[in-house]
């Protein structure tokens, strides 16, 4: 599937696999919660998780009892996700082309990922393999800009990311939208805290697309960078206990019948 996958993320996530578990932040158990809800996760019932990467999120939809089909098309994300996430059904798949059949779950479910979609295909694919009344919840852990340090740590991403695509130019939900079959989405939010520790905040770093894709020299490079942010910035200097602030953002819909 490496080859219907964006070559950023089919490169720099098969790379980084490591250093995302390590540096990419959980949800709140609010969030979980409230995922679990919309999808009545239970025995007897299927949710399906899109780019389910190293299982950030799958190894707490399976606490819900549901059958979990995790869908991830890059290897070495997958690898760590059948390791994370046991009980999950790992699938080498991209959302834009879902091989299962029509109307065979009750939840699709996706973390940190829609970005990399297609957005109209990859809904037209949820709308086609969800049973009606089934929800969708797309969940984004968004860096809070309002913490000094963290805008600065922004700005230098920005510098470096090129025209990769990102959330928050809200492409992914262009689907959602204009497709009259699901209701319109809502949004709830939760403030989250990133791993602890300079170290965390670095893998972080090199987990980006765009940083884990690059040859080890300009890599290692760019990483440098992040790490004389925090050895520099008054907010961070000296600190083993800091954390990348986020915002959680989730936003659900469910397919209409009829």
């Amino acid at each position: 599937m490496s080859d219907r996958v964006h070559p950023l993320a089919a490169v720099g996530f098969d790379r980084a696999a490591d250093a995302y578990e390590r540096g990419r932040a959980g949800y709140p158990a609010l969030a979980i919660e409230a995922i679990l809800a919309e999808a009545r996760a239970a025995p007897g019932r299927t949710l399906l998780e899109l780019g389910a990467g190293t299982g950030k999120l799958t190894r707490e939809l399976t606490a819900g009892g549901a059958r979990v089909i995790a869908l991830e098309p890059v290897a070495g994300m997958r690898a760590l996700l059948a390791a994370t996430a046991p009980e999950a059904e790992p699938l080498d798949a991209v959302a834009e082309a879902i091989p299962l059949a029509a109307e065979s779950v009750d939840a699709v479910i996706a973390a940190q990922c829609f970005h990399w979609f297609d957005p109209e295909a990859a809904t037209a694919e949820i709308a086609r393999v969800l049973r009606p009344e089934g929800a969708v919840a797309v969940i984004w852990n968004r860096r809070d800009d309002s913490v000094a340090w963290m805008r600065e740590f922004t700005l230098l991403a920005d510098a470096h990311a090129g025209d990769v695509p990102r959330y928050r130019d809200g492409a992914w939900r262009r689907g959602f939208d204009a497709d009259p079959v699901f209701a319109p989405l809502a949004l709830r939010t939760w403030p989250n805290r990133g791993a602890v520790g300079r170290d965390a905040v670095l893998a972080r770093a090199a987990s980006m697309s765009f940083v884990a894709a690059l040859d080890d020299e300009p890599r290692a490079r760019v990483v440098e960078e992040f790490a004389e942010l925090l050895d520099t910035h008054p907010d961070t200097r000296g600190r083993d206990d800091i954390a990348l602030p986020y915002v959680t953002e989730l936003f659900t819909t469910r397919k209409l019948s009829g």
